[in-house]
């Protein structure tokens, strides 16, 4: 009697086998189904085969090919390279192949996606994932086309096609040959290829500034800058309403009250889209109702690490529109050693019913503070994570915490501080006794278990 056979198993070797001979391989895209297509282009991208890979785009049977969630690893990145040189804009000439229909070429990383997406009808969009800001997107050039003529295109016409990318502007020599790569190739199609950047980052702005002249930067949603001046960054604001993210860290200005900081909160006011925001590195002191007035009321993340807040700052924080809404709120190394916790027990009152996530590390919290602020924090009932290490505070506060946090069943992740006497000297560099901080998690360990919460993982540092 002949072995069952897992039918997934069965396809794979029949891939397998097919790959182990490449030029076999490229000789039969042109007659297997093409159902067929899309774990073979998984198998051929694991497997690093080039050239199979470089043909299969140039006869892609559908409309989009996406990366999604394949690894993209030093290797994997010279396939993508080969991907990108292989975009035909012309039918494949003399190819007794089926006619190529990719319009979207995705090679971002890590989007929940799958390699293609469903077809919907000749004037439905095609791909869930296609660009729709941009006046040189597929859906709007295809728009007005079929306003100003109706009649079918010729074969040998160009298509219209967008390359979806992520970028990172960190002036290293991979990134710039591969930006070099993608600007021949929009040069190349003769206006016909979109390059339609998701997702942007930039390490010091002198890196950025001559490749942002060839950018669409209404196409981008996330954008990440570290070390840049804010009237640098104010000018490339302007340009991107529709962002989901913005992260700023050390960032240069002259004043709050001056022209340039109030410039950057008026680009703000017009980012209506915008769900994550963080300013890192920045002096905010008693202005940060300014900021959180320009930014949308129903922010869904909010970091403020580093940005010196005050306790008026606080209070503001607590009766904004955002304090109903955040599902994370990141206070971490501000230092909070004021004597009134009122505020701060408003916000988690306030935030009870969406926070999710909480950081408030090296903030100087003491067992007072914490204790004031406790029963708030356990009304936080859809609270995930929440982090506050490097905080003096004792032990018997650190078991007080447990027993009010243990009722949290959607609470998994408590990143703990090593209660004080566990150092010889209070941050003392090198002062912690080892045997002291294993005590203490093996206490925390019975009274989780002792709780029934062993799905709740405490966790702290040491150096």
């Amino acid at each position: 009697m002949m072995d069952e056979r897992d039918p997934s198993t069965l396809l794979d070797l029949a891939i397998q086998s097919l790959l182990s001979n490449e030029p076999v391989a490229i000789h039969s895209l042109g007659e297997i189904p093409k159902e067929l297509f899309v774990p073979l282009f998984s198998a051929a991208f694991m497997g690093g085969y080039r050239k199979t890979l470089t043909e299969m785009v140039k006869v892609w049977p559908f409309a989009c090919l996406h990366i999604g969630t394949l690894s993209v690893q030093e290797p994997q990145r010279e396939l993508l390279k080969a991907m990108v040189e292989s975009l035909q804009f012309l039918p494949v000439q003399n190819s007794a192949a089926r006619s190529p229909k990719l319009r979207i070429l995705d090679v971002r990383q890590g989007v929940d996606c799958r390699t293609t997406c469903p077809e919907f009808g000749i004037r439905s969009p095609t791909c869930f994932h296609g660009c729709t800001h941009s006046v040189r997107s597929i859906l709007k050039l295809e728009s007005q086309c079929s306003v100003v003529n109706s009649k079918p295109k010729s074969q040998s016409s160009r298509q219209s096609m967008e390359i979806l990318v992520d970028l990172s502007l960190d002036g290293t020599l991979r990134e710039r040959e591969f930006f070099a790569l993608l600007l021949n190739k929009v040069e190349q199609s003769s206006g016909s290829l979109h390059l339609c950047c998701r997702d942007l980052q930039i390490d010091k702005f002198s890196y950025a500034r001559n490749t942002l002249k060839f950018l669409d930067l209404t196409c981008i949603h996330n954008l990440a800058v570290d070390q840049a001046s804010l009237s640098e960054v104010t000018t490339i604001l302007a340009h991107m309403i529709y962002l989901d993210s913005l992260s700023l860290s050390k960032i240069t200005f002259r004043s709050l009250h001056g022209k340039v900081f109030q410039m950057f909160l008026n680009c703000l006011r017009q980012m209506n889209c915008l769900k994550e925001f963080n300013l890192s590195s920045v002096s905010l002191t008693d202005h940060l109702a300014s900021l959180l007035r320009a930014l949308p009321p129903d922010l869904d993340f909010l970091y403020l690490p580093f940005c010196e807040i005050s306790y008026r700052d606080l209070k503001f924080l607590s009766q904004s529109s955002q304090a109903t809404h955040l599902k994370l709120l990141n206070l971490s190394n501000n230092a909070m050693f004021w004597d009134d916790s009122g505020p701060f027990q408003i916000l988690l009152q306030k935030l009870s019913d969406t926070l999710q996530h909480l950081a408030i590390n090296h903030c100087h919290l003491t067992d007072a503070t914490l204790s004031a602020i406790l029963p708030a924090l356990s009304k936080c009932s859809h609270l995930r994570v929440i982090s506050f290490v490097s905080n003096p505070i004792s032990m018997p506060m650190l078991m007080r915490i447990l027993h009010y946090l243990t009722p949290l069943m959607e609470l998994k992740y408590v990143i703990y501080p090593i209660p004080v006497h566990c150092y010889e000297q209070w941050r003392f560099h090198g002062s912690l006794d080892r045997q002291k901080l294993a005590d203490v998690q093996a206490q925390l360990k019975a009274m989780l278990q002792a709780a029934k919460r062993s799905d709740m993982n405490w966790i702290t540092y040491s150096q």
